[in-house]
């Protein structure tokens, strides 16, 4: 088959491709990322490009107008080159990491990261690798020890160490390395996770190492790959970084990359792009930190079930089927260079457990970091991101459950929805007389789409206003030009055209506000179906711990007026951020973790939510602003009846 050039613009990259190709596929090849949440599908309408020059093919899509076309917009998942072509993305399509290094915003909640100092103080630190110092006695006519020998001998003496393993890989290093500094060197050791396990020795290095000893933790995660560089030594964090998973380009969710997965080279093909969004985090904080490489001894990966049978290239085709099997709950250590980490051969990959299916690692590992599994508070874990998922409980049980919230949070479903990026409208208010909005974006620039957060206080804003009523249906009567009638929908211009940096109207509509209120609906109802399963409500809760990366940036009161949340006292809610990356630096800097994780994961009963009966009702319940039963959230019932008053 013949190739044609295709040259992505601003970019300026260009690569062959076979005639026929999409724009898609090529753009994957070339590395260029373009938004397409539905993997290729052609439903999401967010993979718009614009064709400058050259021939491409492709039935129309409902999603680009006949105007649009005109100007060359296409979606790239169904445009297939004919010739050479030139491609511009334009900026709604781009994907921005830089949004990834930005912080949250204050709460009135509270903010809490468990630090070094508190691991010392509970007696935690023990980190799972350590260095160890040894001058040994070289060997001479009277003492004729193997090297290996040697070693392990001085460690059981002087160490107190006992029932070591060294690999082939370290014992063909040893003889050289021995010599280098007459038999003064550094021993690298893995810790066993039980008291009788074997101390792994994974490394040597000539002289005293000791002071440089370091480990990367990572959160493989569905929409994003964050990664820092941790010093075993003091517990600082010397570098941290983040990417967009690469693999988004072939789904926004779960369920798309596992059907892709099922395709032939599908899974190596995700396996591979994972790998390679990674090892771009460990060099952005290797480079960060100047860091060598040879002194990182650790990685320790949390990542949700999905993400962690990619990671590992193990099949996860039964994760999405009846009765919903993982392949494993637990996985062994394992050579980071096996899975094709940019690491040196000594690195050991230490993977956190899954409970379920749709309840993984990434879970547990906020469980572990956030600490709690050793409180006593009857606590409501939630995190929520591309997927929601929580769990209730404290030292003495837990139970956990997924909620089914679908892609809003992520700008999946709304039409003018994005992920988090600049020109994002991420905060609204509205003239309560004239109903004309003011827009605040991310980086302050003109609006290009609605982040999830902004999605939040935007429906929240127009529902305490009096624009949107209980079912999120737009008030016809009201006297504003900004709400209108498009292709028999009802809309509320955010911001015209002139205004925005994509050339046409941005606006909320009613299916859009439908589908947040199934999101918000789905993660109501799967807590308060999971408080009474067993036998508990919201007015048990001592406290509600928030975690993931939209949740740092969720407006903790607007989040209530929707019934996202339940109505609780501001100083119950306890931010935490990352708490999977969070869980896995936690796990290299202390032992404890991995001793006690898997007791903690047994610990957690995992309730089917589409396989409980009260599920349902719980969920249609919830499909209100802010719920059928506003008695359940007295202070906003309160509140919008003194603004309906005024």
């Amino acid at each position: 088959m013949s190739s044609v050039q295709i040259t992505f613009l601003p970019a300026n990259m260009s690569i062959p491709v076979p005639r026929g190709e999409s724009i898609l596929r090529a753009a994957m090849a070339a590395g260029v990322h373009i938004n397409a949440s539905c993997g290729g599908e052609g439903v999401c309408g967010k993979c718009r490009v614009i064709i400058e020059e050259g021939s491409v093919e492709g039935e129309p899509s409902e999603r680009i107008s006949a105007e649009e076309r005109v100007k060359g917009y296409r979606l790239a998942c169904k445009t297939f080159v004919r010739t050479d072509v030139k491609v511009r993305i334009p900026v709604e399509s781009v994907i921005d990491a830089s949004v990834l290094r930005r912080k949250s915003p204050r709460r009135t909640a509270t903010v809490h990261q468990i630090g070094f100092e508190e691991i010392k103080q509970q007696g935690l630190f023990v980190p799972a690798v350590e260095k160890v110092y040894l001058e040994m006695t070289p060997p001479n006519t009277q003492d004729h020890l193997p090297d290996v020998t040697r070693l392990v001998n001085h460690l059981r003496v002087e160490k107190n160490e006992h029932g070591m393993e060294v690999e082939l890989p370290v014992i063909r290093k040893i003889p050289s390395v021995f010599r280098e500094q007459d038999f003064k060197v550094t021993v690298t050791l893995v810790r066993p996770v039980r008291s009788s396990g074997k101390t792994q020795i994974i490394n040597v290095q000539a002289g005293d190492t000791t002071a440089h000893n370091y480990a990367v933790a990572m959160d493989i995660g569905t929409t994003t790959v964050y990664g820092q560089l941790v010093d075993l030594g003091c517990g600082r964090v010397m570098a941290e970084h983040g990417e967009f998973n690469a693999q988004i380009s072939y789904g926004e969710d779960v369920i798309t990359r596992i059907m892709h997965a099922e395709k032939p080279g599908g899974l190596n093909t995700l396996q591979q792009v994972v790998i390679g969004t990674a090892n771009k985090v460990i060099e952005a904080i290797v480079q960060e930190s100047g860091v060598s490489r040879e002194n990182i001894s650790l990685i320790t990966l949390a990542g949700n079930t999905t993400m962690t049978q990619l990671l590992l290239a193990v099949e996860p085709r039964y994760i999405r089927r009846s009765p919903y099997v993982p392949a494993a709950s637990i996985y062994p250590p394992i050579r980071a260079t096996d899975l094709g980490f940019a690491l040196d051969a000594h690195v050991t990959a230490l993977v956190y457990p899954q409970v379920s299916s749709y309840v993984g690692g990434d879970i547990v590992a906020g469980v572990m970091g956030s600490g709690m599994y050793r409180t006593e508070k009857l606590t409501l874990f939630m995190d929520i991101g591309t997927n929601a998922e929580v769990v209730i409980g404290n030292k003495d049980w837990m139970a956990c459950a997924a909620c089914s919230a679908g892609p809003a949070f992520e700008g999946g479903g709304i039409q003018f929805g994005m992920r988090a990026a600049k020109g994002a409208i991420e905060d609204f208010s509205i003239n309560p007389e004239s109903f004309e909005p003011m827009l605040m974006t991310i980086g302050n620039v003109r609006p290009k789409g609605i982040c999830g957060s902004g999605l939040i206080v935007i429906v929240a804003t127009l529902f305490e206003n009096g624009v949107i009523n209980h079912q999120g249906k737009f008030n016809r009567d009201l006297a504003t030009p900004r709400i209108r009638e498009n292709n028999n929908v009802y809309e509320y211009v955010l911001a015209h055209r002139e205004a925005t940096q994509i050339d046409r109207d941005i606006t909320i509509n009613e299916i859009d506000i439908d589908n947040l209120i199934r999101a918000k609906g789905a993660i109501y109802s799967g807590c308060m179906t999971l408080l009474s399963e067993v036998g508990m409500s919201f007015d048990d809760v001592e406290q509600i711990i928030l975690a993931g990366g939209f949740g740092s940036f969720v407006d903790l009161e607007r989040a209530m007026i929707i019934g996202m949340l339940p109505e609780v006292a501001p100083e119950k809610v306890i931010y935490v951020g990352n708490s999977s990356l969070l869980g896995a630096r936690m796990s290299a800097l202390t032992n404890s973790i991995r001793q006690q994780v898997v007791g903690v994961t047994n610990m957690m009963t995992n309730f089917e939510l589409s396989e409980t009966p009260s599920y349902y009702d719980n969920y249609v319940a919830a499909l209100f602003l802010p719920h059928t039963d506003v008695g359940r959230f007295p202070r906003i019932k309160a509140r919008l009846e003194e603004l309906r008053r005024r």
